[in-house]
């Protein structure tokens, strides 16, 4: 049984391991979980992942508590089948998702996966993010896989529902990203819920001073069913290796001026550096990659999550995970076997 220190990854590193060790068959004892949060231990969200794991995976766990700060997970075979995970709050149903979607896809078992709960969070990949950037690549890699956003969900009030259908897939194959290819477009888009949408339209004008977007490319969207209030403004970058969606949330005592600054400073920094990845999508990749046994892509400066993960990721797998910088906020990531 692995033995890891959970204190200082946060839920993403809880997450992982129930991923890895649904994949690999390997045990694992967690402690010390989120430690350094301001609310150390499992909280609902964490729960439901360990839930979902335990039932894909069919396994024994024990700590699965709320505010617990240490997890046993010993994983059994996989298990396809129809699965409803009501998480009850605004936590992510995105992040859920991705802790048992690995072992369907390397396992070959298909499966109807429903999920309520939040699906635009500050904290994690949004809804968005997944169907745009995130799943066409898994698709390149074999996953077959489909994603139906049927309610949107805001923080705090969460409340939306997604709907991820597993196609019996072959094994991952490996991905290779050294360059993201000629730009072929830039898009906006406003997305609201229960906001007047004057808002939405300061927005978008704040991304128009700041990004060569054309007026057919600025939407304003109307939110789907959500129970609460919210508002999101993704700018979406589209190349021919790939396509990166940038989000930035609109929250009480932030203009809508200075959310367009926000999510215009994060396409500026990408499309400066020239590399194929942003950041977060650099983060998502590297179990994919790793379960592939081989990938690169090019990305910006990685974040801790990058590196926390990426050691996990070693102590399951025999691969080796590299990060070497090229130049400023340039960096090559490499998985080897």
């Amino acid at each position: 049984m692995l033995e890891i220190d959970g204190q200082d990854g946060g839920g993403q590193l809880l997450r992982t391991a129930l991923a890895l060790s649904l994949c690999t068959g390997e045990s694992f004892r967690m402690e010390r979980i989120r430690a350094r949060r301001a609310r150390p231990g499992l909280m609902r969200q964490h729960l439901t992942a360990v839930q979902a794991a335990s039932q894909v995976g069919a396994a024994q766990v024990s700590g699965a508590e709320p505010g617990a700060t240490t997890l046993e997970f010993i994983p059994g075979p996989i298990r396809g089948g129809d699965y409803h995970w009501p998480i009850g709050t605004a936590g992510s149903t995105t992040l859920v998702l991705q802790t048992v979607l690995p072992a369907l896809w390397l396992a070959g078992q298909p499966a109807r996966l429903r999920l309520e709960g939040g699906t635009h969070n500050p904290l994690a990949p949004s809804a968005d993010f997944l169907a745009e950037s995130f799943l066409p690549l898994l698709r390149r890699m074999g996953l077959g896989v489909s994603l139906q956003l049927e309610r949107h969900g805001f923080y705090p009030v969460g409340g939306g529902a997604l709907l991820l259908e597993v196609a019996a897939s072959e094994k991952p194959a490996p991905l290779h990203l050294p360059e993201r290819g000629a730009l072929c477009g830039l898009s906006a888009t406003a997305l609201m819920s229960s906001v007047p949408g004057r808002v939405g339209e300061r927005e978008l004008d704040a991304v128009r001073r700041r990004l060569p977007i054309a007026d057919e490319h600025r939407h304003i969207r109307q939110a789907t069913g959500s129970p609460g209030p919210g508002n999101a403004l993704m700018v979406r970058v589209e190349s021919a290796e790939v396509c990166e969606l940038f989000t930035a949330f609109g929250e009480r005592g932030v203009s809508a001026e200075r959310v367009g600054e926000l999510v215009c400073d994060e396409v500026r920094s990408y499309l400066d550096s020239g590399v194929a990845v942003g950041p977060y999508l650099a983060d998502q990749l590297l179990l994919p990659l790793a379960l592939a046994g081989a990938g690169s892509f090019s990305t910006q400066t990685p974040t801790s999550h990058a590196r926390t993960n990426a050691a996990l990721i070693e102590k399951f797998l025999p691969v080796q995970i590299d990060f070497e910088e090229q130049q400023h906020d340039r960096w090559q990531v490499t998985v080897s076997s």
